[in-house]
């Protein structure tokens, strides 16, 4: 029975870059039945503000697997990227970026023979796009981080990492500074990684990771962070390989896959025969994995490595006056289909599954026990007026005034005195002696007590909870 799969072209060089990799498939023996889509920019020229197509969705539903070609975000009207739709529609919280040196193309390590993959938290994090601005000056992003995320993402760490034979996974957080929010993929991962004995562990800082992977990449094998670091990381490692026009991608879900080039649209060369496919190919390899057919997956990509080899190249990676087209670089490819290059031994991949949540580690159903609240405040009086309000009010609620921070800094009490505040004040309050909590009611009371003070307006409150 021929595999049914959603093709989407996409946008400017998409549709060549597809096209080509659709006819390397078929030369290569796979047959797909392609169900072709739109999403990105025509979807958006219509009107549709995600990008992404109704149809486009029950395709996706109904075959479970997608390759997509780059997709243009147009800046000015729309909503968030058709990309992040679709990530965020068919959960797809595993994004997978390998980056491997390819024969004769330049880069750094280009000496080093680089095997790199970045495994990144694809649907949290502050990729939600939560943002609010609290006054006309301040502006709040949300960094939202779930424990069911993170076993998410590094249960598919561990499985990918065991299917492509890879020996150590990096754990790269920042979470000396963001203690919860990183310090809770931190956690998972350590706790997680006493299952996964045959697999080496280690955890690194976000800035050190990249300090390392532009002095001696060599010593990763997979690094696993969370959404917004792990883009930027991802980024990184395809440029010590070469570039983006040589990295391949998916985005996978417990369901659904999502298979993209993650190059942009270049409009500059769209629709001259001049775009290198390397990117589409590589990713529709990663597909067929994906999807069981081994064989055919390591003849692609052998094929591939040989005909770079050979100095068939294209523009984004030799001298335009030695460069071939986009459809030269793709017909040798396929007349290299059966050659292979003893020195680049394709890893022996296993099937991967993507793993089920494990009960023990779920979110809890318990309410957590509040024994702080942040409330912040808009206000231009001086500090020494704030802190005399919130001490007077303190003293007719249930709550103690435990300290005013601006911008992030601990103002009261403190030993320093900022020269320069915003009118942005955050407070925090307490329980009083002793009472070990805070409840809702007191909370209500301690706003309308704010509310009733001149020149002061309540924006934003965070529970702080005892976990």
């Amino acid at each position: 029975m021929t595999r049914k799969i959603t093709l989407i072209k996409g946008d400017g060089i998409g549709p060549e870059v597809v096209s080509a990799t659709c006819r390397v498939l078929e030369a290569a023996g796979l047959e797909f039945d392609w169900d072709e889509q739109v999403a990105g920019g025509k979807a958006f020229e219509s009107g549709i503000d995600s990008g992404v197509p109704e149809v486009t969705i029950a395709s996706i539903k109904d075959t479970k697997v997608a390759l997509k070609g780059p997709l243009a975000t147009p800046i000015g009207y729309g909503q968030r990227s058709a990309n992040v739709t679709l990530r965020g529609l068919f959960e797809t919280y595993a994004n997978i970026r390998p980056a491997i040196q390819l024969p004769n193309v330049k880069s750094f390590f280009q000496e080093e023979a680089l095997d790199l993959v970045v495994v990144r938290e694809n649907v949290e994090d502050l990729y939600t796009g939560i943002e609010y601005m609290q006054t006309k000056d301040v502006a709040l992003t949300l960094k939202l981080v779930s424990r069911k995320g993170c076993e998410d993402i590094v249960r598919a760490a561990f499985e990918y990492a065991r299917s492509a034979g890879r020996k150590k996974i990096h754990c790269a957080t920042k979470a000396n500074i963001m203690k919860k929010t990183e310090g809770l993929l931190k956690s998972t991962f350590e706790e997680i990684a006493s299952e996964y004995s045959d697999i080496e562990t280690d955890h690194i800082l976000i800035d050190n990771c990249a300090h390392q992977m532009a002095i001696n990449p060599k010593q990763f094998d997979v690094i696993l962070c969370s959404n917004m670091n792990g883009d930027i990381i991802s980024d990184l490692s395809s440029g010590l390989v070469g570039g983006l026009g040589v990295a391949p991608a998916c985005n996978l879900g417990r369901e659904y896959a999502i298979f993209e080039a993650v190059h942009g649209t270049a409009p500059d060369i769209a629709g001259q025969d001049l775009a290198n496919p390397s990117s589409m190919i590589l990713t529709a390899v990663m597909m067929c994995r994906h999807l069981g057919y081994f064989r055919e997956a390591d003849a692609i990509e052998q094929a591939l490595k040989v005909t770079l080899a050979s100095g068939c190249l294209t523009g984004d990676l030799t001298p335009s006056d030695k460069a071939v087209t986009t459809s030269v670089f793709t017909d040798t490819l396929i007349s290299n289909l059966g050659r292979t290059m003893p020195e680049y031994v394709e890893r022996a991949y296993q099937p991967f599954v993507m793993p089920k949540l494990q009960s023990r580690l779920a979110t809890s159903t318990d309410l957590a026990t509040v024994n702080g609240v942040d409330i912040y405040v808009e206000s231009n009086v001086s500090l020494d007026d704030l802190v005399q309000s919130m001490r007077s009010l303190s003293e007719v609620v249930d709550l103690d005034l435990h300290g005013i921070y601006n911008r992030g800094t601990k103002v009261y009490p403190a030993d320093i005195s900022l020269t320069e505040y915003i009118h942005h004040w955050q407070c925090r309050f307490s329980p009083k002696s002793g009472l070990s909590s805070i409840s809702d009611d007191d909370i209500r009371e301690v706003l309308r007590a704010i509310e009733s003070v001149e020149k002061l307006s309540w924006m934003h409150i965070e529970k702080i909870l005892d976990v």
